[in-house]
């Protein structure tokens, strides 16, 4: 049995009156945990508020609210691939993340994350991902060290003000030329809950997509995501015609099954940079990872 050291965070949704318990919330939000089991970790005080007052069968649904969790699997699957780290100082800790390693739990992973493995091997147990990437996707991840400048760095990536720059391959006629996008519309979540989707309305992801070059019948793609939106990239190639390779949720989900270790996605979170006006200077940082070009 694997049990976390460190809580995971869910929101509860704003949604129509009547509200549903906090326990039918979590039983609907994460099917693979049966009620019961959600019932006991709650009679456990496994299940908490964001005070770390425990939260019980009897306390009400609150909207936009947090609760914070402890994650436990039976077993974990192991990734067989290390991560990097590119940069440490006081303030910040910048480390390449392999495929089909998560950022933080989740699903069947609990210590098996990135954000697990470096709190092992920095000792660093107050570090917080400043950002995500998929979990089939490689390359940059930033965390904050330092609780006291974490809101400042968390608010540069909320107001856009981080230059991310990804690459990513795709099949591609060999008679395509070079060109360049700019994508607009809105993503929100879709069905199963772990998909997401394009729909009518106010805008709320922004790509740039440019084919840098076609070798073979393969192309290779420099994206830069305006916005943040889980899967944004992944959607905005399939919607050009370009589904990223070994992509197993777009454009079309495929049967689940178990990792494939030598067909990882070709997505790679290549570089990070942005003005730090903290010191003064501006912010580089590049993976040294590739993809199968």
């Amino acid at each position: 049995m694997g049990i976390s050291k460190h809580p995971s965070i869910v929101t509860m949704p704003q949604v129509a009156k009547p509200y549903p318990s906090i326990l039918v919330f979590l039983s609907r939000r994460f099917p693979a945990i049966s009620q019961e089991m959600w019932e006991t970790r709650m009679l456990e005080g496994k299940v908490q508020d964001e005070h770390a007052q425990k939260i019980t069968l009897d306390t009400l649904y609150t909207p936009l609210r947090r609760i914070f969790y402890f994650r436990e699997v039976s077993s974990e699957p192991l990734i067989p691939f290390a991560e990097k780290i590119l940069f440490s100082d006081d303030e910040l800790l910048v480390a390449c993340k392999p495929h089909f390693l998560p950022v933080t739990p989740g699903g069947r992973y609990v210590d098996e994350c990135l954000l697990n493995r470096l709190r092992r091997s920095t000792g660093i147990e107050d570090l917080a991902p400043l950002h995500r990437i998929d979990r089939e996707t490689a390359g940059v991840v930033l965390f904050s060290v330092n609780k006291k400048t974490r809101g400042f760095y968390g608010t540069l990536f909320m107001n856009g003000l981080v230059e991310k720059t990804y690459q990513a391959l795709s099949l591609c006629h060999p008679l395509q030329k070079t060109a360049s996008w700019d994508i607009e519309n809105r993503i929100e979540r879709g069905e199963p809950w772990f998909r997401m989707k394009t729909v009518p309305g106010t805008v709320n992801a922004r790509s740039t997509i440019t084919l840098a070059e076609v070798n073979e019948g393969r192309g290779r793609f420099m994206l830069q995501p305006r916005t943040g939106k889980t899967h944004q990239l992944r959607i905005h190639m399939g919607e050009l015609g370009f589904g990223i390779l070994h992509d197993r949720y777009y454009p079309e989900l495929q049967a689940e099954s178990e990792d494939n270790f030598s067909t990882p996605l070709q997505l790679l979170a290549q570089r990070v940079r942005f003005y730090d006006s903290l010191t003064g200077k501006s912010r580089e940082f590049v993976s040294e990872r590739t993809l199968s070009w």
